[in-house]
C-alpha cells in the first residue's frame, strides 16, 4: 500500500473502543488519537458519547455508538430509548445490530421492529449503520437477504460484524454486500469490521469496493473500516512514524 492509499484508508477508520473495561481515560486517549490521525469517527459505548462529543467538538471526526450490541437480542423499545439518549448526547452515527438470530430463522417481525425503531429515532439526525453479523449468518445468500432487508428499512450503511464473534469481515461477505449496495436506488455505505489488521488487509477491501462500485468510491461518506487495530500499520505505510499512540485493545 503506497502512502496515498494509506492516507485514504486512515480517513476511513472508525477508531473504536468497545472493551468491557473502557473508561473515561481510555475515551480521552481514543479521541486524541483520532484527532491526531484524522480518522473518520470514533466509536464508543453509549455512556461515553457525551465525553467524546465534547472532546471532538469543532473537528471533522464524527461520534458513533452502538445499540442492540453485541447480541442483537435486546428489546426494540429499550434500544430506542438508548438511541435517543445517545443522539441527545451528541452522537452522529448509530451502529445497530440486526437481530440476526431471529432473522436467520425467518422471524422478520423482531428485526423489522428493531430497525424501524432506530430509523425513526435517527431520521434527519444521524446515520444508521446496520451490523449484519455476517460470520453468524454464514450463508452468502442469507447475507445478501439480510443486506437487502437492512437497505429496504433505511440503512445508511451496512456493516459486516460486531467484532465479538469468531468470524468477522470476509471478502466473500463484503462482495455480496457490495452487490446489494450497487443495486440500491439510493446511496448506501459499507463498513467491513473485525479481523482487519494490516495495511494489505485494508488495501484488499478498498480494491474490492472499487472493483464493484468504481474507482474513487471509497470515501468517508460511503466506506468505513471498523478496525482500530489497523491504524498503526496504516500510519507507518503513510510515512507518519511508527504508528504512534497506544493501541485501543479492540480490533472491532
Amino acid at each position: 500500500m503506497d502512502s496515498a492509499r494509506a492516507r485514504l484508508a486512515i480517513s476511513l477508520v472508525d477508531l473504536t473502543n468497545l472493551t468491557d473495561d473502557c473508561d473515561t481515560a481510555a475515551v480521552a486517549q481514543l479521541c486524541d488519537r483520532a484527532l491526531a490521525a484524522g480518522t473518520a469517527a470514533v466509536c464508543v459505548w453509549p455512556d461515553f458519547v457525551a465525553q467524546a462529543s465534547a472532546a471532538l467538538a469543532g473537528s471533522q471526526v464524527r461520534v458513533a455508538t452502538v445499540v442492540d450490541f453485541p447480541t442483537g437480542d435486546e428489546r426494540p423499545h429499550a434500544v430506542g430509548v438508548v438511541t435517543q439518549r445517545a443522539l441527545d448526547d451528541g452522537a452522529d452515527e448509530i451502529d445497530v445490530v440486526l437481530p440476526y438470530g431471529s432473522f436467520a430463522t425467518g422471524d422478520l417481525a423482531r428485526a423489522t421492529e428493531m430497525l424501524t425503531t432506530v430509523r425513526r429515532t435517527t431520521r434527519d439526525r444521524a446515520l444508521m449503520k446496520v451490523i449484519l453479523e455476517t460470520g453468524r449468518l454464514g450463508d452468502l445468500e442469507l447475507i445478501a437477504q439480510a443486506a437487502q432487508f437492512a437497505v429496504d428499512l433505511g440503512a445508511d450503511f451496512i456493516k459486516t460484524s460486531t467484532g465479538k464473534t469468531e468470524v468477522s469481515a470476509t471478502p466473500a461477505a463484503v462482495e455480496v454486500m457490495l452487490r446489494v449496495i450497487a443495486a440500491a436506488d439510493r446511496p448506501v455505505g459499507l463498513k467491513p469490521s473485525g479481523g482487519i489488521s494490516t495495511a494489505a488487509d485494508a488495501e484488499a477491501y478498498l480494491a474490492l469496493a472499487e472493483s464493484v462500485m468504481g474507482e474513487g468510491w471509497p470515501c468517508p461518506a460511503t466506506f468505513r473500516f471498523g478496525a482500530s487495530g489497523v491504524l498503526g500499520a496504516l500510519l507507518v505505510a503513510a510515512g507518519d512514524g511508527d504508528g504512534g499512540g497506544a493501541p485501543t485493545g479492540q480490533t472491532y
